[in-house]
């Protein structure tokens, strides 16, 4: 089974969990993806209770129904990019490895979704490993955050060097094409500055600051974003920057919305054209 079947218009997959708020998760990809003008199709690996304040309950999906979905789709539309985002747990984790394998699903992004900006860890030790070991070496590009980063390479990350290192290192262990160390955990002038690497160049990615406290879905937007790109045919160089540029703007447009943190503009171009009228 090749999951590149030809589409009239490109299709991108997204594997990951479900945020009632709509900021982050599928609905944040969903919608990225639409904005891209890709198809987007999903399979929920859990179901959250969550808004702007915070997470009050997470449910797993059964193993087989994230299997099915994936199956679902791959083998009657066929995906031309996907991405990973919350996998909750080491049984969904290896499945998916699994059908990613099976199905030849290429341009894969794996936003390796362990702990939060915070610092908070997600899941347990044991997803960690099977996540580094079984995932994301099948993945074109992976989109650590700081702390995630930090736990992938060992080492501890206070600077634009550790940052560096830190993308090195983890593309010699993990063995995966190219490496996006994010930098929106980072304090001062290295916020929201990150780090490719992909084994022979080693940028850094500058952007306008944005001064908003509505940043919730940033990252699952960014690597849909680079998976949208994929999608449509970009080079894995081009699909990141260009989806640094599409985040920036987003926030720019950040919702405020709730009691909490609310969530980017995804859908900024709206803006002024009527849409909330």
């Amino acid at each position: 089974m090749n999951a590149q079947i030809n589409s009239r218009v490109p299709v991108a997959l997204t594997i990951a969990g479900s945020d009632s708020g709509g900021g982050a998760g599928i609905q944040a990809d969903l919608r990225t993806f639409a904005f891209h003008c890709v198809h987007g199709t999903s399979a929920i690996t859990c179901v959250t209770a969550q808004n702007t304040l915070g997470v009050n309950r997470v449910d797993a999906m059964p193993t087989e129904a994230v299997v099915a979905q994936i199956q679902a789709v791959v083998e009657d539309i066929g995906v031309q990019a996907a991405k990973t985002g919350m996998l909750l747990n080491q049984e969904i984790i290896f499945a998916v490895a699994q059908q990613v394998e099976a199905l030849q699903i290429h341009n894969l992004v794996v936003d390796p979704v362990m702990v939060s900006r915070t610092g908070a860890q997600l899941i347990d030790n044991d997803a960690v490993k099977t996540l580094c070991h079984a995932l994301i070496p099948k993945a074109a590009i992976i989109t650590p955050n700081r702390y995630e980063a930090q736990i992938l390479s060992g080492l501890e990350i206070n600077s634009l060097e550790d940052m560096q290192a830190a993308a090195e290192i983890i593309h010699k262990i993990l063995r995966t094409k190219a490496v996006l160390v994010k930098g929106g955990g980072m304090q001062g002038n290295l916020r929201g500055v990150d780090i490719w690497f992909d084994g022979e160049k080693l940028e850094v990615l500058t952007c306008q600051q944005v001064e908003t406290t509505n940043t919730h879905g940033t990252g699952c937007t960014l690597s849909a974003a680079i998976a949208a790109n994929l999608a449509k045919g970009k080079n894995l160089w081009q699909a990141v920057q260009q989806a640094k540029e599409y985040v920036t703007t987003a926030l720019t447009y950040a919702l405020d919305i709730g009691e909490g943190q609310g969530p980017v503009g995804h859908f900024f171009p709206l803006w002024g054209l009527g849409a909330g009228d």
